[in-house]
């Protein structure tokens, strides 16, 4: 069975400043985009799996962010958490656009409930 994928527009590649995050909430989900050092865009579920602390207020080290609430490590390219700590959160495929710098993420259909 092929998962149907909605491409969501989510502004502009200059609305995220590079080391930074910015929230995007597609009905009851809330995505945190971070825009790593070079400009590369990661997508991913704006919840820790271990007390649901907010990552997009976590501080990034390399292509890891480290939870505000219990110092978790989690992965921004497979959302997993880094040894002694178990669990995982959803990523998401980030597209931007060459010529008009637009941003675009896709999900999952069943993802996109309307609000």
């Amino acid at each position: 069975m092929t998962m149907t994928m909605k491409r969501i527009h989510i502004g502009n590649v200059g609305d995220i400043a590079e080391k930074r995050a910015r929230v995007v909430r597609i009905g009851e989900l809330e995505i945190a985009i971070f825009k790593m050092t070079g400009g590369e865009l990661k997508a991913i579920e704006n919840r820790c799996p271990h007390k649901g602390g907010k990552l997009s207020e976590g501080i990034v080290c390399d292509h890891h962010v480290f939870c505000p609430l219990h110092d978790w490590k989690i992965s921004l390219r497979d959302g997993l958490a880094q040894a002694p700590d178990e669990g995982c959160v959803t990523t998401f495929p980030i597209e931007i656009d060459a010529a008009s710098g637009e941003l675009w993420l896709s999900l999952p259909e069943e993802s996109t409930i309307a609000s």
